[in-house]
């Protein structure tokens, strides 16, 4: 009348399959997200700001 409340024993290679089966499914998940956040850090340009002309178009003040 012993209750087996405990996790079924696996052995080592079984726990490291689970394991990296986890790893790449929540590098799946990541991946997606990130890889577009990437994109767009790396394509974005950075732009730097045109000094303004206009008083030496006019002719001053």
């Amino acid at each position: 009348m012993t209750e087996n409340n405990e996790p079924k024993k696996i052995d080592l290679a079984e726990a490291m399959r689970q394991k990296l089966q986890q790893k790449k499914e929540q590098q799946l998940a990541n991946k997606s997200g990130a890889k577009n956040a990437n994109q767009i850090k790396t394509l974005k340009t950075q732009n730097n700001k045109k000094p303004n002309n206009q008083r030496r178009r006019t002719g001053g003040s």
